[in-house]
C-alpha cells in the first residue's frame, strides 16, 4: 500500500484562510472579568501607596518621604549600573552634594527652596560630568575604585569644609513654606519620585536611551553601529548625577538639617544593594528594593518594641540586607523584579506567565552583563 502525501497547501486551514500563508493571530485580550480584576488590583495598589502618608503616624511620614527619595537615588544609580553597565560605589557623594548645595543656598544665601533644588541638580550633574570624563579612560574595577575614592573624598574632606557645610554641626535646610508639614512634604517627595520615574521612562523609550543600553552590551559593537560612545556615556553620568542631586535637595529638608555623617560608604553600598536586589534595569524593581532596604530597620525596631520575644532590632538590617544580596546572586538573579514579573505582566493586561517565561529588561541577565 502506498503512503498518501498531503501537501501543506492542501492541509485544512480554516474558513477564509489563504493556503500557503501564515495566519496572523489576533492579539490576546483578557476577558471582561479579567480586565475588571486587573483594574481593581492596580487601583488598590496605587491607592494604598497614595494614602500611605495619611494613615501612618506623624513620625513615620518622614520614613515614607525617605523611601521616595531613596527610590530616586536607586533610579539614578540604575541608569549607570542597569542601563550602562558601569558600577558606582560612591553614589552617596552625589546625594550629599545635592543636600549640602540645597542647604547652603537656603541658609547662607537665603534664596527660595526652588532655587536650592535647582542648585542641587546642577551641582550633582556637574560633578557627575567630571566623573564621566574620568570614566572615558577607565572601566570595570578601576572605575569602581574611582567612584569609591570620590565617595571617601566627599565624606572625609568635602563635607567637612565648615564654611560650606557647617562642619560637624551640619547645615540647616528649611522646607518650603507651602509644604512645611511632614504630610505635605511627604507628598513633595512623592512628586519628585513620580517626576524621575516619568523621565526615566521617556529616556528608555528614546533614541538616547537605546544608545545608552547598547553601551552596556559592548562599547565596541555600539561604536560600530555609529553610536557616539563618549557622548552617550557622559549623558548617562550627567542624568544619574542630576537625579541624585535632586534627591539630595529633597533629602536635606526631610530632617531640616544635613549632617556629614549621613553620607558614608555604607550608604553607597546600601544603594548598590537596593539596585541589585531590586533587579538591574527594572524601574519597579529598584524602587521596591529601595523601599525594602529603607523600611527594614524601622520595621525591625517596631517589632522589637511590640514583641519582647522578637530577637532582632534595626541594627540587624545590614546583616539581613547582605543575606538578601547573596540569595539574589545565587538563587534569584533577576531580583525582586524577576519575582514580580508574572504579576506585573498580569497587571499590564498581558497573559500570566511564570517567572521563567517572563523577561525583565536587564534584570533577567542577573547582572552578568554588568562589568564588575
Amino acid at each position: 500500500m502506498s503512503a498518501t502525501t498531503v501537501r501543506p497547501s492542501a492541509a485544512p486551514t480554516g474558513m477564509g484562510a489563504v493556503p500557503g500563508r501564515v495566519q496572523e493571530q489576533a492579539p490576546w485580550r483578557p476577558t471582561a472579568g479579567g480586565a475588571v480584576a486587573r483594574l481593581l488590583v492596580v487601583t488598590a495598589i496605587l491607592g494604598t501607596v497614595a494614602v500611605l502618608p495619611l494613615v501612618v503616624t506623624p513620625l513615620t511620614r518622614n520614613v515614607v518621604a525617605t523611601i521616595a527619595v531613596y527610590g530616586m537615588v536607586a533610579l539614578s544609580l540604575n541608569v549607570l549600573v542597569g542601563y550602562t553597565g558601569q558600577v558606582s560605589l560612591g553614589h552617596s557623594a552625589f546625594l550629599g552634594i545635592g543636600a549640602f548645595a540645597a542647604g547652603f543656598v537656603l541658609t547662607e544665601l537665603s534664596m527660595p527652596w526652588e532655587v536650592a533644588a535647582a542648585a542641587g541638580v546642577v551641582l550633582g550633574a556637574t560633578i557627575a560630568l567630571l566623573l564621566g570624563v574620568v570614566a572615558l579612560r577607565v572601566r570595570g574595577l578601576y572605575l569602581a575604585l574611582v567612584t569609591l575614592a570620590l565617595g571617601l573624598f566627599a565624606e572625609r574632606v568635602l563635607f567637612g569644609i565648615e564654611p560650606l557645610t557647617g562642619g560637624g554641626a551640619g547645615q540647616t535646610a528649611d522646607r518650603p513654606s507651602w509644604a512645611a508639614g511632614d504630610l505635605a512634604y511627604a507628598y513633595v517627595c512623592y512628586a519628585g519620585l513620580a517626576l524621575v520615574w516619568l523621565l526615566d521612562w521617556r529616556l528608555t523609550a528614546s533614541k538616547a536611551g537605546r544608545a545608552i543600553r547598547a553601551l552596556r552590551d559592548s562599547e565596541r559593537v555600539a561604536a560600530s553601529w555609529g553610536i557616539d560612545v563618549t557622548r552617550y556615556k557622559l549623558l548617562a553620568f550627567v542624568i544619574s548625577g542630576a537625579i541624585a542631586g535632586l534627591a539630595g535637595a529633597l533629602f536635606a529638608s526631610i530632617t531640616e538639617i544635613v549632617s556629614p555623617l549621613t553620607f558614608s560608604f555604607m550608604l553607597s553600598l546600601t544603594f548598590l544593594m537596593m539596585v541589585v536586589v531590586g533587579g538591574l534595569g527594572s524601574r519597579l524593581g529598584v524602587v521596591v528594593g529601595a523601599a525594602l532596604f529603607t523600611a527594614l530597620p524601622n520595621v525591625l525596631d517596631a517589632l522589637g518594641e511590640r514583641y519582647a520575644a522578637f530577637p532582632l532590632d534595626g541594627s540587624a538590617a545590614q546583616v539581613l540586607g547582605a543575606a538578601l544580596l547573596l540569595a539574589v546572586l545565587v538563587w534569584f538573579p533577576g531580583g525582586i523584579a524577576g519575582l514580580l514579573a508574572p504579576f506585573v505582566r498580569w497587571c499590564t493586561f498581558k497573559p500570566f506567565r511564570s517567572a521563567a517565561g517572563s523577561r525583565v529588561g536587564g534584570a533577567d541577565t542577573g547582572g552578568g552583563d554588568v562589568r564588575p
